[in-house]
């Protein structure tokens, strides 16, 4: 089996307030703390994928600026090819982050150069993409792009997993190309333009976007755990028993620790509850990359 993976997406600079509950509009809160440190959903993904195992490549487009500059040295630290990423004239990625005691979060992004991660761009990195036996990809960049990639991968054999994060309209051909997706709930009713209050009607949103042409799925339930459904089949995965302390990297982790178990041949029962596993370990710590576990840790 090819175990290579790929993953295509945003690189951000993630500054966080950690404070005793999220402010609503129009009001302001203090007495939080103040962190900043690497993000992205992409980004996440990739070392998340790289520190629980996995052969990794990251293909990002990142700014001209302090902040690429470290994004780029951070990852090779990590151990992840960047050799193709790209850059741009615009700003690197930035994200702010809001988090109360419970972990809950909320997130604003400024895209920057993630936006400018254009169709062309992927053209130009079409080899490395066949030469993977998977593709990561997340909705951080430009769905265009993502088609492209998806398309290239697709047609040369290789998996392609879609994380639909943020949810935002796609085009209905990209799903012609996804091997296997992995949306929450609030991504799985965006998607399927249904409604998933309970497990009938998150069953019959699953079956829309099985009839759109993905073939198989995870949907992520939070403290509840994960819904595996593949081949007309479903399976709740429970979640650990943990204290969450920050929730904002724990759906990356997920993915990326799926998609390693799957490239070492595990079924994808068993690679959801690694990945469960994984995702529990990530809600227990602050921040994104520095709350990513690595693969002792989990077993």
């Amino acid at each position: 089996m090819n175990r290579k993976i790929i993953v295509i997406g945003s690189s951000n600079t993630d500054m966080t307030i950690r404070g005793q509950r999220l402010p609503v509009p129009g009001e302001t809160v203090t007495g939080g703390t103040f962190y900043m440190g690497p993000g992205g959903k992409g980004a996440n993904q990739a070392v998340a994928a790289r520190r629980l195992g996995g052969d990794v490549t990251f293909i990002c487009k990142v700014g001209r600026d302090l902040f690429g500059d470290n994004a780029l040295a951070g990852y090779e630290r990590e151990g992840i090819d960047v050799s193709h990423a790209l850059r741009s004239d615009k700003a690197s990625g930035t994200a702010l982050i809001l988090v109360d005691e419970h972990g809950e979060n909320c997130i604003s992004v400024a895209s920057g150069a993630n936006a400018d991660l254009s169709p062309a761009d992927i053209e130009s990195v079409a080899d490395v993409i066949r030469s993977a036996g998977f593709l990561i990809l997340q909705l951080e960049t430009p769905v265009e792009s993502v088609l492209r990639a998806a398309q290239i991968a697709a047609e040369a054999g290789v998996t392609v997993i879609l994380n639909p994060a943020p949810a935002r309209e796609v085009p209905r051909e990209l799903f012609r190309y996804v091997s296997l997706m992995t949306p929450n709930q609030t991504e799985t009713a965006f998607m399927s333009g249904l409604p998933v209050g309970n497990e009938e009607e998150l069953a019959r949103a699953v079956e829309a976007l099985h009839g759109y042409g993905v073939r198989d799925f995870v949907v992520t339930l939070g403290s509840k755990g994960a819904l595996v459904v593949s081949d007309g089949h479903s399976i709740h995965i429970p979640a650990c028993k943990v204290k969450a302390v920050d929730a904002t990297a724990a759906g990356d982790t997920f993915c990326g620790a799926l998609c390693v178990a799957l490239s070492e041949g595990q079924t994808l029962e068993e690679a959801a509850r690694f990945a469960t596993r994984a995702a529990a370990l990530t809600v227990q710590r602050p921040g994104a990359q520095d709350a990513i576990p690595y693969r002792h840790e989990i077993q």
